[in-house]
């Protein structure tokens, strides 16, 4: 009897949970949804940060739901670290029929921009080093892109975009903040000529970009299924006197695999991603190095290996070079669901592996007569393999609002902190 009874109870738990599964599956989500929330965030990176950020989301009938008609993202918040950041980023497949628009402003003032040198390893690092400001300069800069998708077939796209960077950079103010500049790693390379005349106090540059991209993800915030890769050539004329030109090539490759576990709020999803960037013909300014370049961007700012965006659990730009490879992979596994004023909430935890090296080196040249060494060695450092572990959680709001919190550890000495931390939104990637 016990045994008939424990079935009994077990096929009707499977019961209401299909039943809850396909309910959540037919639900639409209509008309506008506005997300305000005051920026309040800490990160090892930027460290305490205030402002307010906003997610505005229209599904119109509901027909395209979980993905919006249109959605804007705004951000205004300052850090404690002497960050000011203004953002509005606006997305949408359905503004022009056949084409995806997805448009950026961004205006960043950094005070105290962490910069650690070129090729990775090959750029010592020390903590005490890092406590006298030797790795910090004064950077401002605007940047504003339009990229648009095209439809090729179902889910193959060309892509094409243009891009527009004003960079203002110059040693940090050390009688404001401490420190001292005219010995920073900054005004070392410059005294050096890794950072050259021309391109030591900022400059402007106009790039333009043209490529394929392929999407067959079921949803974009955070997919269960599907493939999220493109290629793509970006370059730059030497229109301003910027240093230019140059050409680099950028491969994306995002794979979301289902597990099918049968967990009440949703199978866990296995995803990962491999991504490349590299020069193949020209040379960038010291100050387009650390730019990664994206179609749709997750994280406004993508600079460098390291922080949220690339490979969490180092510093934010502790890695930037000529070439980039790296990849992430993590199990994204949803703990429980629920129903929050009319909206579905779900929450998720997602451990994860990160590892990424430079193929290709910047500068070793002027690099190895610095440090008085051969560009062979250099260029061996600089190809060490950085390695990151940790995991993060996750508050998901209709799908698409989605609230993080990370944590991780690096195995290479010198490339971050024993604990890394980050508070954001968003998975990222």
């Amino acid at each position: 009897m016990r045994r008939k009874t424990l079935l009994l109870t077990l096929l009707c738990l499977l019961a209401w949970n299909l039943r809850a599964q396909d309910e959540a599956e037919e639900k639409h989500v209509t008309g506008w949804n506005n997300v305000i929330l005051p920026s309040l965030g800490l990160s090892s990176d930027s460290g305490f940060q205030y402002g307010l950020f906003g997610e505005i989301y229209y599904y119109g009938d509901g027909s395209t739901y979980p993905d919006p008609v249109h959605q804007i993202k705004w951000t205004a918040n300052h850090s404690t670290q002497g960050r000011t950041r203004l953002n509005l980023l606006y997305d949408s497949k359905y503004l022009i029929p056949g084409m995806r628009v997805t448009a950026l402003a961004l205006f960043v003032d950094d005070p105290l921009y962490r910069f650690y040198g070129f090729n990775g390893a090959a750029s010592p690092f020390t903590k005490e080093l890092k406590a006298v400001r030797y790795f910090n300069l004064a950077r401002r800069y605007f940047q504003s892109f339009v990229n648009l998708q095209g439809d090729i077939t179902e889910n193959l796209k060309w892509a094409a975009g243009i891009s527009y960077w004003s960079f203002h950079t110059q040693p940090f103010n050390d009688a404001k903040y401490g420190g001292d500049a005219a010995n920073s790693l900054y005004s070392r390379y410059v005294a050096a000529d890794i950072i050259k005349e021309h391109e030591r106090d900022g400059g402007r540059v106009l790039e333009l970009r043209a490529g394929l991209a392929y999407d067959s993800r079921d949803r974009e915030a955070a997919p269960n299924r599907g493939i999220l890769a493109d290629a793509y050539l970006n370059g730059a004329p030497d229109l301003f006197g910027s240093g230019a030109p140059y050409l680099k090539a950028c491969f994306h490759w995002a794979q979301f695999l289902t597990v099918p576990f049968g967990l009440p709020a949703g199978d866990p999803v296995f995803a990962y991603r491999i991504s490349y960037q590299g020069t193949v013909a020209g040379e960038a300014p010291f100050y387009m190095q650390q730019v990664i370049s994206a179609l749709v961007p997750k994280k406004v700012i993508l600079e460098g290996l390291g922080g949220s965006s690339t490979i969490r659990g180092i510093y934010a730009n502790r890695v930037v070079a000529d070439d980039y490879f790296w990849g992430n992979f993590e199990l994204r596994t949803k703990l429980f669901r629920f129903n929050f004023r009319g909206g579905d909430v779900y929450v998720a935890v997602n451990p994860f592996f990160d590892c990424g090296f430079v193929p290709g080196t910047y500068r070793i040249s002027e690099m190895a007569a610095m440090a008085g060494v051969t560009p062979a060695e250099i260029r061996a450092k600089a190809r060490e393999l950085v390695r990151s572990a940790g995991a993060g959680l996750k508050i998901a709001y209709n799908e698409n609002f989605i609230l993080s919190a990370e944590m991780a550890h690096c195995f290479n000495p010198g490339f971050g902190d024993p604990v890394w931390f980050n508070f954001g939104t968003s998975y990222s990637f």
